[in-house]
Parts: C-alpha cells; sequence; structure tokens
C-alpha cells in the first residue's frame, strides 16, 4: 500500500517511508492511497485479544512489514498496559459505556500509539542503520507518551516541546524525570500551537531536517493515527451486533486526531454510529461543526489542558476528505487559514459528527455529578464528553487520562484527590528540563549541539 500527502506534491511513499518522515516534504499529512474493506474481517475478529486485533488490523496498512516484525512490535507495545483487555469497557447504565485508554505507562490514551511508533523506530533503525531525530510538541500527554516509548531506544534522540507552566505539574514530571540520556524536554515560553507552528516550520527545512534525520512523534505521524482506530474497532466489536451502527463514540480532542481516528473505520466498511467532538473552552472544533467558520482564537489556559489548542493539525486530513481529495483546494483552504487565521465554509455539514464545549466552571460539576450518579472518577478531559450527553442514547465515552493527573482539579473544588503509585513515585525525582526560545532558529541550534554532543 502507498501513502500520499493530502497536499498532492510529494510522491507517494511506503508506510515504514511514511512512519520515518511523519510529515510530508509539501507540508501535507500523509494518507493511505486507498482503503482496505474490513467488513469481511468483522465476525471473525469479534473475539480477537488486543494484540491479535492491532496485529491484524495493521497487515492491511504495514505491507512492506515482515508479519513476524509486525506481531513482535504490536505484542511488545501492549505487554506494559496494567489491565488485560488493554481497553475495557466500563457499563455506566443500559446506554452509556465508557472505554478506559488510561491503562498504559503514562496513564493516557496516548500510550496506545506511542508505545507501538517506538517499537516502529526501532524496526526502522535496524533494517537502515540511520539513527533518527525525534521532534515534537505537546500540550501534556503527548510528550509523556512519546518519552515513554522512546527513552532508552538505541539510535534515537527525543525533543519534545511543550508549553511552560501550561501542563500539568505531574504531566510536566512524567517528561522530565525520566533521566534517559537520550530525551531532551524542551520548555518554550508560548502556546502549544506556537511548539507546532515551529515543529512544523522545522520539518519544512528540507536540509536541516535530512541532515538530522528528523522523524514526528506528533499525530501527524500517521502511524500513530492508524494505531489509535484499533481501540475504536476493538470497542464496537464488544457491542452487542444490535447496537454497534446506533452507538454513538463522543471524544475528548483539541488536536482532532483521537476521533478522526475513529472516523477512519467508516471508510474501511466498518457501520460507526457517530462521533462527537468534545472540547474545553478552547472551542474551534466546536465553533467549526457548529458554523462552518474555522477561526483562530487565543488560547485560554484551561482544567482540561492537553485540549488547549487553537490549531487542530488533523483537521487538513479531514479537511481532504471533505473536498473529495481535491489536493488544489486543500492546499488553497490552509494557506487562507494561515495568513488570515480563518476560513468560512459556506456548508461544513458531516453527518456522522455533532459537537459540544465545556468551559472551566463546568467541568468540576460535571466530574462530581458523574460521581455521585455512577460511582464513577473522570479526568477533566473526560468530562468534557459528559456534557449534554443524552441520557437515551446509546454512548461510548473515551476517558482519555487517569484522574489521578490531574489533583488539583479535584482538591480545589472540594473533592477527594485521586492517586496513583506510577505518579507519586515521580515526586520524589528531580526534574530535568531545558528551556529554549521557541522559534526555529533557537529551537535548531539546540538540536544540532545535543546530537553533536551525542556523537561526540
Amino acid at each position: 500500500m502507498r501513502y500520499l500527502s493530502t497536499r498532492g506534491e510529494a510522491q507517494p511513499v511506503s508506510f515504514t517511508e511514511a512512519v520515518a518522515k511523519g510529515l510530508a516534504p509539501d507540508g501535507g499529512l500523509y494518507l493511505p492511497e486507498e482503503f482496505p474493506d474490513l467488513s469481511p474481517y468483522i465476525e471473525s475478529w469479534s473475539n480477537l485479544s488486543y494484540s491479535e486485533l492491532c496485529f491484524e488490523f495493521f497487515k492491511h496498512f504495514a505491507t512492506d512489514l515482515d508479519d513476524d516484525d509486525l506481531k513482535q512490535a504490536v505484542d511488545s507495545a501492549y505487554s506494559s498496559f496494567s489491565h488485560a483487555d488493554i481497553a475495557p469497557l466500563v457499563r455506566l447504565n443500559d446506554h452509556w459505556q465508557v472505554l478506559e485508554l488510561f491503562h498504559g505507562p503514562t496513564l493516557a490514551f496516548k500510550d496506545f500509539a506511542l508505545q507501538f511508533l517506538g517499537n516502529l523506530y526501532e524496526l526502522q533503525i535496524k533494517r537502515t542503520g540511520q539513527k533518527l531525530c525525534i521532534l515534537g510538541a505537546t500540550s501534556g500527554d503527548t510528550g509523556a507518551a512519546a518519552i515513554s516509548g522512546l527513552l532508552g531506544k538505541s539510535g534515537l534522540e527525543v525533543f519534545i516541546l511543550y508549553p511552560n507552566g501550561k501542563v500539568s505539574p505531574l504531566q510536566e514530571r512524567q517528561m522530565t524525570c525520566t533521566g534517559a540520556s537520550n530525551v531532551y524536554p524542551i520548555a518554550i515560553e508560548g502556546t502549544f500551537d506556537d511548539a507546532q507552528n515551529t515543529v512544523k516550520e522545522l520539518f519544512g527545512d528540507a536540509e536541516f531536517s535530512m541532515e538530522v534525520g528528523l522523524s514526528a512523534v506528533n499525530s501527524i505521524n500517521l502511524a500513530r493515527i492508524l494505531a489509535q482506530s484499533v481501540y475504536y474497532l476493538y470497542a464496537w466489536l464488544k457491542l452487542e451486533k444490535s447496537k454497534r451502527e446506533i452507538t454513538e463514540f463522543v471524544v475528548p480532542t483539541g488536536n482532532f486526531g483521537n476521533v478522526f481516528a475513529g472516523w477512519l473505520l467508516t471508510k474501511m466498511g466498518i457501520p460507526m454510529g457517530g462521533f462527537r467532538v468534545a472540547t474545553n473552552q478552547n472551542d474551534v472544533l466546536h465553533r467549526l461543526f457548529a458554523s462552518g467558520q474555522y477561526e483562530l482564537a487565543s488560547v485560554s489556559p484551561s482544567l482540561a489542558p492537553s485540549m488547549d489548542i487553537q490549531i487542530a493539525s488533523n483537521f487538513e486530513r479531514l479537511l481532504f476528505y471533505f473536498l473529495d481529495g481535491n489536493t488544489e483546494r486543500v492546499c488553497e483552504v490552509m494557506q487562507s487559514f494561515r495568513e488570515k487565521g480563518k476560513y468560512a465554509f459556506e456548508q461544513f455539514d458531516i453527518p456522522e459528527f455533532s459537537s459540544t464545549s465545556s468551559t472551566d466552571e463546568e467541568i468540576p460539576q460535571i466530574i462530581q455529578k458523574v460521581c455521585q450518579e455512577y460511582s464513577y472518577v473522570v479526568d477533566p478531559h473526560t468530562a468534557c464528553a459528559f456534557k449534554d450527553l443524552d441520557k437515551n442514547k446509546h454512548s461510548v465515552i473515551l476517558a482519555t487520562a487517569h484522574p489521578a493527573k490531574f489533583p488539583d482539579v479535584f482538591s480545589d473544588s472540594g473533592m477527594e484527590r485521586p492517586t496513583s503509585p506510577v505518579l507519586e513515585s515521580l515526586l520524589d525525582q528531580q526534574p530535568v528540563k531545558h528551556e529554549v526560545g521557541v522559534d526555529a532558529t533557537s529551537i535548531k541550534a539546540f538540536i544540532q549541539n545535543k546530537l553533536s554532543q551525542a556523537i561526540g
């Protein structure tokens, strides 16, 4: 299978090339040239374990990988998860179930993709003998999960940008208390969007990218999106057959990658029951689906910091399909958005999507209400998914992080602070971070300096 850029100006590549590059040379995002029809496999896949399902799914996409290597990469990725089901479904009432995605090493849904991606990188280095420089930006959980999946791996140097003071203290400790010599957490002054813009600028520098072997760890990397598609399929297969086509997946998201991963299954013959995009007060996606206006606003720090994003990177992938694969129109829309900070669609109606947004005032109230009614504790991001949720509609709510990652939200609201031994162990460790200017020149110089030291 070949992979094409959303902007149509880059040569098609193989799966392993798409993983290694992350971002296409023309600035676009990779997508499969065509999608497999998975509907004939539904019955035979229904009773597979999570790892077995992931392997069978990726055989359709990683066609240039040896099956034994692929299976080993998958099995290893999920061996450290703390729950036997990897992604268990928890029933709250007759209509609502929660898909728990926080049983990985860093207690967030990003572990599903990044534990696997780390293994794919390892295979890439083994096959080519060429070292990789991994660059990413994070609003919180991506950085911790990326570092967990990549730390200590031979041939990898990892640079993660995050907004200083704008992630939770425990999220920062997960990034800065690893002790790994190949990991560089970079605290920048600014927002996640500033960090992401710099990352994209550096990927656009072909000479620098080639010089250091640059590869992307953010959800601009297609392997991450496909790995997240698996847990939607796993949950969908666990539903009663009569409920599968009417069950809506409710997804907390800021960068649009998580919900896009589920929607992709509709391109593969899986009849999903729709998707609700749940945002916090940084509601660019909610405004898009409500009004057709894709408009940049200032980032407002919130109780759900991993969604403090205004530029949703994966929107470009949805745009590609919304515009029927017209790459010239994709370039036109993205260029207009870069220049003006907004783009107005005459009609942006995709029947599978609806949306909501939650304010900081609402989030603690939702957490308390869910706890009182169902004796179930959710983190601030997952709380956004319960906003205006219909009790008579079959829904799967994605729980994207363990509530213990955000203890201040609970204590500040007079609730009992949730805890986790994994996180408590970080409190006695000494954090190490690097404060660097967010401009591309400063970040490039920092990377080149650290890489030269590593070689020396």
